[in-house]
């Protein structure tokens, strides 16, 4: 049961006697275990709160309208604890991380409530049949699964879990019950790659339309894997061969399917990694539709392209006359994409010089070439006595969410004082990163 930290001044529960210190422990009758059990419960007109005060026990109703908040806050966002992921990965990226990291970098969750709340992939391992009820009940969508491989037997090896392979059927449980379901296959070479992929496929391509996509990206490999499972990295070549993979799954899924727009469904979705390293172009703007699978590296780079150039498109004759000199730093993966943009604002706003950073990921090592993994550490070796114009421009997803830490502890502060020029981030939007470039807001 989850305990009442704050009670807000004048609202609907302070009204009604609701105090700190109280336990919530029955909405209208039913048990508050969590934030979830707490929305879906005070989604009424009328809602009668069990409380445990002290010895006694307490009940209060409140009169609101059906969606309305009543005021009262608790210890933590889930009202509960994470759930800890019970699996042991082969190719887990928390198992990759060097010591001496913040405490928190090196918790693995596999919490349902984070899929529906913040976007965040489960596998299933830690639900059980009453919880699936619940999902279904409640109506949670979508729920963003790491399915990995529908193999049975594959699945618990490479999850190392018993129950790995046997909650593979929620997935049609949920698909019948009108859930929408998000997959992600982590890619192993020599693992669930080839046929087993084209298995996956198969098999994943059944849930649809629950299924509305599946993203397929790259084990992530970093230079801290001493006496894990070995993984090797995908050649360039390779990379090239999952792309037409599923590319020709898909064009054969589409034939039999139509999507939401009247056209040939896609289903199947390659992250911007096997594009990049096999120097594959990109796809345009359309072919990702949605973007359901962004998160996930999918379009990322198309998206930000697109949206760049959206607000270029845009600039008028005082914009155009706007001089700087300023300078952006990315990972390796962005690089060309970021560096193009900057050479096409720059042909637009002569006055403007911005100058393009890939930098290299020496933390993890130098397979992770994505900006949001680079640290305090990498961008100060990395851009120490560059021209770096007026302002350096990072991209936010350096930063933990509190937006005051890079992933080895450095703050921004630490790292402007270090690169001797002030530092300032932009959100993963291709418009944010145009007008930043420019010096406006709007």
């Amino acid at each position: 049961m989850p305990e009442i930290t704050g009670v807000l001044p004048h609202s609907r529960a302070a009204r009604a006697g609701v105090v700190e210190g109280d336990w919530l422990l029955e909405i209208n009758g039913h048990p508050i275990r969590d934030v979830l059990d707490y929305r879906f419960r005070l989604a009424e007109k009328r809602v009668t709160l069990k409380l445990h005060r002290g010895p006694d026990i307490v009940e209060v109703t409140i009169q609101k309208n059906e969606y309305d908040d009543i005021g009262l806050e608790f210890g933590t966002p889930l009202m509960d604890k994470k759930h800890r992921c019970e699996n042991g990965c082969l190719f887990c990226f928390i198992d990759q991380n060097p010591p001496g990291m913040r405490d928190t970098i090196y918790f693995k969750d596999d919490d349902s409530r984070l899929s529906f709340l913040h976007g965040n992939y489960v596998t299933l391992t830690n639900l059980k049949d009453e919880d699936i009820d619940r999902i279904i009940e409640m109506h949670i969508s979508p729920v963003n699964v790491s399915v990995h491989a529908t193999n049975p037997e594959l699945r618990v090896k490479m999850m190392k879990n018993k129950r790995a392979g046997e909650v593979l059927k929620y997935l049609r449980r949920l698909a019948d019950a009108g859930i929408t379901l998000r997959g992600q296959i982590v890619l192993c070479r020599g693992l669930n790659d080839g046929a087993e992929l084209e298995r996956s496929m198969r098999d994943l391509a059944a849930y649809w339309p629950a299924m509305d996509s599946v993203s397929v990206v790259p084990v992530g490999l970093t230079a801290h894997r001493h006496g894990l499972y070995p993984l090797e990295p995908f050649t360039p070549e390779e990379c090239a061969a999952v792309i037409r993979q599923i590319d020709a799954f898909n064009e054969e899924f589409g034939r039999d399917h139509t999507g939401e727009d009247g056209g040939p469904a896609r289903l199947f979705y390659a992250s911007d990694e096997f594009y990049v390293k096999s120097g594959t172009p990109l796809p345009d703007n359309d072919f990702y539709g949605d973007y359901t699978q962004i998160d996930n590296g999918v379009g990322m780079l198309t998206s930000l392209a697109h949206e760049f150039r959206l607000a270029l498109s845009m600039l008028g004759e005082e914009e155009a006359a706007i001089r700087r000199e300023v300078s952006v730093a990315t990972g390796e993966a962005a690089y060309e994409t970021v560096a193009s943009l900057a050479a096409e604002l720059t042909g637009r706003c002569p006055g403007i010089t911005v100058r393009v950073y890939a930098v290299k990921n020496r933390f993890f090592g130098g397979q992770v070439t994505v900006t949001g993994l680079l640290t305090g550490r990498d961008l100060t070796e990395g851009l120490r006595d560059k021209p770096l114009g007026e302002t350096l421009y990072l991209s936010r997803t350096t930063l933990r969410a509190e937006g005051d830490l890079f992933l080895d502890g450095m703050t921004p502060d630490e790292l402007s004082i270090a690169l001797g020029v002030p530092v300032e981030f932009v959100d993963s939007d291709g418009a944010a990163l145009c007008d930043a470039l420019l010096g406006v807001s709007w």
